[in-house]
């Protein structure tokens, strides 16, 4: 029993480090893609059009660079395994293995905890780096390519305040003129202790060197965290706590930005001004749901690879754009149905990944056969 259990902890040895080298390389292959069929074409334009200085692309390259990596993570594990496991069947290893009385579903035991771990990193890298390096760059776009022709309507503003590690106030803005200083459709949402105790909503407001001046505009007290009772309406209020209109628009975050928990928390917002909640609950299921799309194709590309045929890396990798394509076209079409409301966004987000499962599961059962 010992000298079986050593062997098969060879097998997956021998299994993983076959897939890693494929995995990189599908990194690699797929990164040179979407750079060059995307950020290429922005950056030329960049520089021969708008005349940006090199280093401002150089950064605005390097923070698009770690959600290229992300996006490349599920494509990669899919080539890679699809590549290898194609090579070992050519090869006879796989007959050879099952010959030898090991099951095709033990062969997959690497692959699985290989792919579930990918798929945590992609997860981790979505909730941390991710966020931050698209506010980089988008900050970049916005005040050192576009500083020029800036953007004077930002629209659906969303700010926090925290002191301590405790939520102080929620600011939300539906459109903001921050050249004119001007706000529609303001909500503010005081907190004592974490808990929300004041809710402010104004119609409109504008900036004066004394600080925001909210117009048209009501007061609610909230006790218990529940029950909300109107403390009086005004025409007009100072609220200095606001920052400036130019700092607002650099610290505010647009849902594509935010992660998992961040998108929670907007949502909870959103809620109280009675908004469309469908397209942000998809967005939410989304952030978690892609990264897990790693194992999925990675168990998907072990069982196509199997499969009898011949396939060099240029089939290889032209089946495994093919499979991706067709996992994003389902995607899409499952987002759309969530967003305009004639599906759960859960059922929207992860439909993709089930699908896929479903068929790159069937595929292992006959995989002995």
């Amino acid at each position: 029993m010992s000298k079986k259990r050593h062997l098969l902890r060879t097998l997956d040895r021998y299994i993983l480090s076959e897939v890693s080298g494929a995995f990189f390389f599908g990194i690699a292959a797929f990164a040179v893609l979407l750079v060059a069929g995307d950020l290429l074409f922005d950056i030329a334009d960049l520089i021969v059009e708008k005349g940006v200085s090199a280093w401002a692309v150089a950064k605005l390259f390097a923070y698009k660079l770690p959600e290229v990596i992300v996006m490349t993570l599920p494509m990669a594990s899919l080539l890679a395994c699809l590549l290898t496991f194609s090579r070992l069947s050519s090869q006879s290893e796989i007959v050879a293995l099952r010959a030898s009385g090991v099951a095709f579903q033990r062969i997959l035991v690497p692959i699985l905890i290989a792919g579930t771990l990918v798929s945590m990193v992609a997860l981790a890298f979505n909730e941390t780096l991710v966020p931050l390096s698209n506010k980089a760059a988008d900050n970049i776009l916005r005040f050192e390519v576009a500083k020029e022709k800036p953007t004077m309507l930002k629209e659906k503003v969303f700010l926090r305040e925290e002191s301590g590690g405790t939520l102080k106030r929620v600011v939300y803005i539906a459109k903001l003129r921050y050249n004119k200083g001007e706000m529609e459709d303001v909500l503010i949402q005081d907190f004592e202790k974490g808990i929300l105790n004041r809710i402010t909503n104004a119609k409109r407001g504008y900036w004066t060197k004394e600080g925001w001046v909210l117009r048209d505009g009501k007061v609610f007290e909230v006790k218990g965290g529940e029950k909300v009772q109107l403390l009086f309406s005004f025409d007009t209020q100072k609220m200095p706590v606001l920052f400036e209109p130019q700092k607002m628009v650099k610290v505010s975050r647009n849902p594509q930005e935010m992660s998992a928990l961040e998108l929670w928390e907007y949502i909870k917002l959103m809620k109280k001004q009675g908004s469309n909640l469908s397209p942000l609950w998809v967005l939410f299921h989304l952030k978690l749901a892609l990264p897990w799309a790693c194992v999925i194709l990675a168990l998907l590309g072990t069982t196509l690879g199997v499969r009898p045929h011949r396939s060099g890396h240029g089939t290889g990798l032209a089946t495994s754009v093919f499979i991706v394509f067709l996992y994003y076209v389902l995607m899409s079409f499952f987002k759309s149905f969530g967003e305009a409301g004639h599906l759960s966004p859960l059922i929207a987000a992860w439909m993709p990944n089930l699908t896929f499962f479903a068929y790159a599961f069937r595929l292992a059962l006959k995989a002995n056969g």
